[in-house]
């Protein structure tokens, strides 16, 4: 959280264990991410120059990990937009509610890791970005 108390996306760095035969890195739910995770699902051969177009979601979190490969998640709190490089399979990007994201920048053979804080809701996604910004500058101005 930040100095406000508000939920802001972030880089979390998840334990790795180093060893010889190969590293291994882990992650428990609740611990290492700020929620119960519900749901993983992954994307993968994502043609060249391609993106995953962008969305909110109202109540779900998401933590994204490069498994394998690099992408970069733009997101946009209403406050700021950043861009997060993922790279590294032990380090995930914490994507809060009610934040717009999208990946793009896909290298060959990534593997984009998601865990979520919810089943799949359609009803839970805002796919227009104009009404997102409508619904963070209404909770702004409270």
């Amino acid at each position: 959280m930040d100095k406000d108390g508000l939920k802001i996306p972030r880089l979390i760095t998840l334990p790795k264990i180093n060893d010889p035969r190969g590293n291994l890195t882990f992650i428990e739910s609740g611990k290492h991410v700020p929620f119960t995770v519900q749901r993983n699902y992954w994307i993968y051969d994502v043609p060249s120059g391609m993106w995953r177009d962008g969305h909110a979601f109202k109540r779900q979190e998401e933590f994204l990990i490069a498994l394998s490969g690099s992408f970069d998640v733009v997101v946009n709190t209403g406050r700021q937009e950043q861009t997060f490089h993922l790279s590294r399979p032990q380090i995930g990007l914490y994507v809060p509610n009610m934040t717009w994201r999208h990946i793009n920048n896909f290298s060959t053979n990534s593997v984009a890791l998601v865990l979520s804080s919810t089943l799949y809701d359609e009803n839970d996604y805002i796919t227009d970005i104009e009404y997102f910004q409508h619904l963070i500058n209404s909770n702004h101005n409270e």
